[in-house]
């Protein structure tokens, strides 16, 4: 019995031994927006390794990982929500769930994956095994700013109602907490790594409203109030992204909406702190992940240039120009490179982050998101 136990595991190590194994960590995806495809990249070989076709309308796209890295969750602009395997490099399983999306989110537990929806509007929320739908959620209003939270949560905003509802998914019937007065038309919404502040951004007024989701009874908490588009009308190219800001110390960075800069928040007080004036009407402000430096990109027709703020002095330390229609930024974890997609270039390019020096371009089919599956670890990304 003894030979034979010592013989059945010698005949598995055999056949497994020598199976190369898929490791997760170094990879990414990257949009291409053109297409309906993604590229599979890899980070240490500054290399793309496969292009992953068939998920619909990518021109307003993102996505959101699995825990264990393995699978992401696209939400495309038609409404399509594909799962794309990252290991077998094929489409998992996808559905047409809405006629227009705009994100979505995955629950802390990687077991719930939600969409945000202009058309019919409100939110579904999906097994993210099956992709099956677990709960529909109408708003009458088109959903913006959707996030998950801790506690099995997902937060979003309607832009007609200027209403924030809290869908909490942890007991056996979802509970849902309504929060109005959030301001007129909010436009975008982030939330703060340790879960606590999500933070809306408006366009039809001037400021942003925050929630203190510790808060047992959350209250909206008006934040630069006097700041905005204003009595005097600015006009706006591309609305910016606030999941694409900066938190540097303790302090947010934030993109100011149709101005030529961006504004610093005390990240207790949400206080302004300082403006820093920028090249143009920034889209994305994205912090280095030491903090230390923010990097913000531009709105059309200024949109084929990178300003590098330095978060000490709040002045741009460097700028250049990568090529026309710079979209999305990735850094790496420890955020000594830095992705970007230039998409009119058909380049994603790779440049070092202290010495500003170009590393790498890889050929990409109009890029836009890069999505590193480091991702997969962080609350409302």
């Amino acid at each position: 019995m003894k030979l034979f136990a010592i013989s059945l595991a010698a005949a598995l190590f055999a056949t497994t031994a020598f199976t190369e194994p898929t490791a997760t960590g170094d990879l990414g995806l990257v949009i291409e927006r053109a297409n309906g495809s993604v590229l599979l990249v890899d980070q240490s070989e500054r290399a793309s390794l496969a292009r992953i076709e068939g998920l619909g309308d990518l021109s307003h796209a993102s996505l959101v990982y699995s825990p264990d890295e393995r699978f992401a969750y696209v939400f495309g602009r038609d409404g399509g929500l594909t799962k794309v395997d990252i290991v077998t490099r094929s489409i998992a399983n996808r559905v047409v769930q809405a006629g227009n999306a705009i994100g979505g989110a995955i629950s802390d537990d990687g077991k719930l994956v939600a969409v945000s929806n202009y058309e019919p509007g409100g939110v579904r929320i999906f097994d993210a095994d099956t992709l099956d739908m677990v709960l529909d959620i109408p708003t009458d209003s088109k959903t913006i700013g959707l996030v998950d939270a801790p506690g099995r949560r997902f937060v979003f905003t309607m832009w007609d109602t200027g209403e924030t509802w809290i869908a909490d998914m942890s007991g056996e019937e979802p509970e849902i907490t309504k929060i109005t007065d959030m301001g007129t038309n909010p436009y975008d919404a982030l939330i703060t790594a340790n879960g606590r502040t999500y933070i809306t951004g408006l366009f039809g007024e001037d400021g942003l409203t925050a929630l203190d989701l510790w808060d047992e009874n959350p209250e909206p908490i008006r934040v630069l109030p006097n700041y905005g588009r204003g009595q005097k009308e600015m006009p706006v190219y591309k609305m910016p992204h606030l999941e694409g800001w900066a938190h540097t110390g303790d302090e947010f960075v934030l993109p100011a909406v149709g101005h030529h800069e961006v504004l610093w928040v005390n990240g207790s007080t949400l206080t302004e702190t300082g403006r820093t004036k920028t090249y143009g009407q920034p889209v994305f402000a994205m912090a280095r992940p030491d903090g230390r430096q923010v990097w913000v990109n531009f709105a059309h027709p200024l949109n084929d240039t990178i300003q590098v703020i330095d978060s000490v002095s709040k002045e741009v330390v460097h700028e250049f120009k990568p090529g026309p229609a710079v979209l999305h930024m990735e850094f790496t974890p420890r955020g000594h490179e830095i992705w970007i997609s230039v998409r009119d270039a058909g380049k994603v390019m790779i440049y070092d982050t202290h010495t500003f020096e170009k590393l790498r371009e890889i050929d990409a089919d109009s890029p836009s998101g890069i999505f590193f599956t480091a991702r997969a670890h962080r609350t409302g990304l």
